[in-house]
């Protein structure tokens, strides 16, 4: 080997990860197929995106199966041989295939869409509210959503920004007791009703499953499906955990990926034959419909309850995750890529400064809610604006699992994906199609002429897509708040980027700083 490539391979070794990989400790319990299926439908699973569907009745059916095998299925396998290979999540992983600029720009895609996300949730919180201790009619009202908007947001962020542990374990309750009881009380219901005669809202004739065509606006819907189906990657990790990743993986997302189906279309499908499709609003359906069975069956009472129980495991989902994305965001943050102001911690070591710009993004989404005068209108622009802003992100994350197979294959991967290209590229093109369509207005869509609909979503996603570009473009070094230990240690950014570009000048040399990899980044990666 010639002097300069051994300096070159050194200069590639020392500027290793800004974000440091980390060996894998000995598993002491594994996880079995169904219960990491399991784990994954508490994770996935929401009734957000139900009443969505239920306006296609048995059509809703094809509109789940469709994103669910173009989407659903490759995002958890990909995902799954990225977390064995690389640990960090989503900026490593781009990080590795593409440099620190497109890492950054996927982690904060990752962060920017649940930002987006809140508000739609909480919209949702607001219906559910509605029909516990108010007017049911409220749910309908804009002002009194952007309203409940603000104050369980803020409310939330005021207990985040104490610290401690205090929702630790809100999470998976609030899964089951506020999605997964809903939930299967839906499916009982709608067995009862069809099996003691009543009448179906929809037509339940087998050629119905085919959703109706009336052009492209009639099936933009199906992107929330993409985005109901999005976390995949985050419960890629405990793939880990399993005696033998290579067999029990695959059967473990075939069984998550059927019990989610379930979770969706059963519950959409009694919500769609009891409630008329005139009736139905996006973020109060879902209450409408055990209004209605309970209303029939003269235990009106019990709709409060229920909705209390779904208000209560959506603001348990909005607290767990206020913090969440945003510490992902942070760690990137504090090699340098964001300006001090939000790097900014408090006394309790919470991201202050992050949440305060989460906090603000919110306020200005809400008003949407107040602008546009029907709020379903206003919820499927935000769910279509987060949609996009996810999927980006989503293909970045396909085209690094296979620039990661030609430019890193000796790391050691627990799990493979069998067909990687095959696999990753359906799942980029899935995405790509779901973006297309996210600039569609949805048919129906009256809130603001059709032709303003892309220019407005597309405005929303520059506005909020292109600030990692940005920062990254104009950041200084004293933006670099770490010790200079930690930098000699793992690098910064610009030796990344000199050793990405000298190792792409050098024939066979499989990508510079991450196609050749440090010898603390290939112990990590194989570990």
């Amino acid at each position: 080997m010639s002097t300069d490539t051994s300096k070159n391979k050194d200069a590639t070794a020392h500027a290793a990860s800004n974000h440091p990989l980390t060996s894998r400790h000995a598993v002491s319990t594994y996880l079995g197929v169904s219960q990491l299926a399991l784990l994954t439908l508490v994770v996935v699973a929401s009734l957000r995106s139900l009443p969505a569907m239920a306006v296609y009745g048995l059509g809703s059916v094809t509109l789940y199966i469709i994103p669910a095998v173009f989407f659903l299925i490759p995002t958890a396998l990909v995902a799954a041989e990225l977390a064995t290979g690389w640990k960090g999540g989503v900026y490593v992983w781009v990080r590795e295939a593409f440099g620190n600029r497109w890492g950054f720009t996927a982690v904060w895609l990752q962060w920017i869409q649940n930002v987006v996300w809140y508000p739609t949730q909480i919209a949702f919180i607001a219906a559910a509210l509605a029909f516990v201790f108010l007017d049911p009619s409220l749910s309908s009202s804009g002002l009194y959503t952007a309203i409940i908007i603000l104050v369980l947001y803020w409310g939330s962020t005021l207990v985040t920004l104490r610290g401690g542990n205090l929702f630790a374990k809100l999470g998976s309750w609030g899964g089951i007791l506020g999605t997964i009881l809903p939930a299967v009380l839906l499916i009982i219901f709608g067995f009862i009703w069809l099996g003691t005669g009543e009448k179906s809202e929809v037509s339940l004739d087998p050629s119905a499953i085919i959703p109706p065509f009336t052009g492209i606006a009639s099936i933009v819907l199906i992107v929330s499906n993409v985005l109901a189906y999005a976390g995949m990657e985050v419960n890629a990790v405990h793939v880990n955990q399993m005696k033998d990743p290579g067999r029990g993986y695959p059967r473990s997302v075939l069984l998550a990926s059927i019990l989610i189906l379930l979770v969706f279309i059963l519950p959409t499908l009694a919500i769609s034959i009891a409630v008329p499709e005139k009736e139905l609003g996006l973020t109060n359906g879902i209450m409408l419909a055990f209004q209605e069975y309970f209303d029939h069956w003269g235990v009106s009472w019990a709709t409060a309850i229920v909705s209390a129980l779904i208000a209560a495991g959506a603001l348990a989902s909005v607290i767990t995750w206020i913090a969440g994305p945003s510490k992902g965001l942070l760690a990137a943050a504090e090699t340098g890529l964001l300006p001090p102001a939000l790097q900014k911690r408090n006394k309790a070591g919470i991201q202050s400064g992050i949440l305060m710009l989460q906090g603000t993004i919110v306020t200005i989404l809400a008003a949407i809610f107040v602008i546009v005068p029907n709020v379903s209108a206003a919820f499927v622009a935000l769910i279509d604006m987060a949609a996009a802003l996810y999927l980006i992100m989503y293909m970045l994350m396909f085209a690094a699992a296979i620039v990661l197979r030609r430019k890193e294959p000796n790391v050691k991967r627990t799990y493979r994906v069998p067909a990687m290209n095959l696999v990753a590229g359906v799942g980029f093109f899935a995405c790509l199609a779901a973006f297309v369509l996210a600039f569609v207005p949805p048919s129906g869509f009256t809130a603001f002429p059709s032709a303003a609909y892309p220019w407005i979503v597309g405005l929303v996603i520059v506005v909020l897509g292109a600030p990692p570009l940005v920062f990254y473009a104009l950041r200084k070094p004293g933006w670099d708040r770490r010790s200079e230990a930690e930098k000699a240690s793992h690098g910064t950014h610009d030796e990344d980027d000199a050793a990405a570009a000298a190792g792409a000048a050098q024939p066979g040399s499989g990508g510079g700083a991450e196609g050749t990899g440090s010898g603390r980044r290939r112990s990590s990666g194989s570990s």
